[in-house]
């Protein structure tokens, strides 16, 4: 039996305290070490963290094999390296980088040191996405003509974190934050496109970085993939709108696991990651003689253990991680091209 990963977190914030830290402490991890600048608050949780004042000191555990980078985007690319150059693997939160070319010096770099440079990317073990996944990968609905994938949200207020609402940081913006998130979805799913087209806007008041992003997608065989992600839409449309030439699937968003852990669940707890019953997806379906039929379709289990297990095996096994190299420069094109044209 392969020993638990010990793995050190750079950050004890939102992220650290409710995506990582609570699957750092299922069997196949050991969470050994966080970094706390100021407020020590990861051992009233786990006693057995030893908490660390600064970066430096933790990279220079060396009892650490992996660091999660969990930090602002900006600071990805420079602490990524410091991490592989420490000789840890690193999981790395979206966006990966803020360009192409960073992206593939710590790739370089992960190779050099013989170490994983792995991204972070846990809405495809969202609930909704998964169900999205299966209806895609059965064939139910003939040849694809048509996807929406949409990431909405009703913030009008400046984020009170000022580095995200300043154009002149690296990776600023909403496209880099959860645009990420959704262009991940659709590239895991359709693959590079051919043609990208990119429209986004400053909208709400004050606002100087991008908070509407749109990227058009065209595919082979006239498949047309339309991501939108947006912070002022107070009635979210359907997440996921899909579209064939037998039939068509919608879904809402209402992936429960971040609230629930968030609120303290634990993702052993039997209720974790169940959606409500009346999130269900709606299946439309075209008959042999022309009728419609109608179906609801529950989603399966949120689980973004399986991302730690895919990281596991990776590290333990070598087994393929499933957020290929390919897909995040995919991401990082499409992300730059948006980069390159300053929002209105």
């Amino acid at each position: 039996m392969s020993s638990p990963i010990a793995t050190g977190l750079l950050a004890y914030g939102m992220s650290g305290r409710v995506f990582h830290a609570p699957f750092l402490t299922a069997p196949n991890f050991r969470l050994q070490a966080v970094v706390e600048r100021t407020r020590k608050e990861a051992a009233s949780r786990y006693p057995e963290v030893r908490s660390y004042d600064s970066v430096a000191e933790l990279l220079a555990d060396e009892a650490l094999e992996l660091v999660v980078v969990n930090t602002p985007n900006d600071t990805h690319f420079d602490l990524a390296r410091q991490a592989l150059q420490a000789g840890k693997h690193v999981l790395l939160e979206k966006p990966v980088t803020a360009t192409l070319a960073e992206l593939d010096e710590l790739l370089a770099l992960a190779a050099e040191q013989g170490k994983q440079l792995l991204a972070y990317q846990n809405r495809r073990w969202d609930a909704d996405f998964q169900l999205v996944r299966q209806v895609v990968e059965s064939g139910r609905l003939g040849q694809l003509t048509e996807a929406h994938f949409r990431f909405d949200r009703y913030k009008p207020g400046l984020n009170p974190k000022v580095f995200k609402e300043d154009p002149t940081v690296p990776a600023s913006g909403f496209h880099f934050d959860l645009g990420a998130h959704v262009l991940d979805e659709a590239l895991s799913l359709f693959g590079r496109p051919q043609h990208v087209h990119v429209a986004q806007a400053s909208q709400r008041p004050g606002s100087r970085v991008v908070d509407y992003f749109l990227a058009h997608l065209t595919y082979p065989a006239g498949l047309q993939v339309f991501v939108t992600v947006s912070l002022l839409a107070a009635a979210p449309v359907p997440a996921y709108v899909l579209h064939g030439t037998q039939g068509s699937f919608q879904k809402r968003r209402a992936d429960v696991q971040e609230a629930q852990l968030a609120a303290g669940m634990r993702p052993t707890d039997a209720a974790y990651g169940w959606e409500p019953a009346e999130a269900a997806g709606q299946l439309t379906m075209v008959e042999a003689d022309g009728q419609f039929s109608h179906a609801t379709l529950e989603a399966p289990r949120g689980n973004y253990s399986g991302l730690f297990e895919a990281v596991y095996q990776t590290i333990r096994h070598g087994q393929p991680y499933p957020v290929r190299p390919e897909e995040l420069r995919w991401q990082l094109e499409i992300l730059e091209q948006a980069a390159a044209r300053p929002a209105k």
